[in-house]
C-alpha cells in the first residue's frame, strides 16, 4: 500500500478511535482546505478544529490513491442523518497539505493531459452507486 494512501487510513483510524491529537500531528500547519455542499456539513473540518464535540463518524468505504491525490468515500451517521462524504487528500512531504471535503455530492474525478500532442480527457474516479439517492454531481480535474 503506498505511503500516502497508509497516512490517510491512519487519519481515519485516529478519529475512529478518539485521537484526534494523533490525527491533526498528521496535517501541514496551513492546510489547504475546500468544502462542496450544504452550510455547515463540512463535517472533517469540524471535527479536526474541535467545533463537533459530539464527532461526526466517518467509516470510509473505498479509499484509493488517484495521481498525487488519496480519494476516500463513505457513508456516516450522524444524529440520525444518513450522509454520504467524499474526501481528497493531498500528502507532500510526509504531511497532508491539501483537503478537499465534498458532502452528500456526487464526484468524478477526470485527468487532463497531453498526450502524443492531443489533448487527453480520462475519468479515473468516480463515487459509487449511492443507493438510489439523486445528489448533485461535480467533477474534480487533476
Amino acid at each position: 500500500m503506498a505511503r500516502n494512501k497508509r497516512m490517510v487510513l491512519t487519519l481515519y483510524n485516529s478519529l475512529s478511535l478518539g485521537n484526534k491529537s494523533k490525527a491533526t500531528a498528521l496535517l501541514a500547519p496551513n492546510v489547504d482546505w475546500w468544502f462542496h455542499g450544504p452550510p455547515g456539513r463540512d463535517h472533517m473540518m469540524q471535527v479536526l478544529t474541535g467545533v463537533d464535540v459530539e464527532r461526526f463518524r466517518f467509516v470510509p468505504r473505498r479509499v484509493a490513491k488517484v495521481g498525487e491525490w488519496v480519494v476516500a468515500e463513505g457513508w456516516g451517521l450522524n444524529r440520525q442523518e444518513d450522509s454520504y462524504w467524499v474526501h481528497v487528500w493531498l500528502v507532500d512531504g510526509g504531511v497532508i497539505t491539501k483537503f478537499r471535503e465534498y458532502f452528500n455530492t456526487c464526484v468524478t474525478i477526470r485527468e487532463l493531459g497531453e498526450v502524443l500532442g492531443k489533448l487527453g480527457d480520462e475519468t479515473v474516479w468516480k463515487s459509487r452507486e449511492l443507493r438510489g439517492r439523486p445528489l448533485p454531481g461535480l467533477v474534480l480535474v487533476v
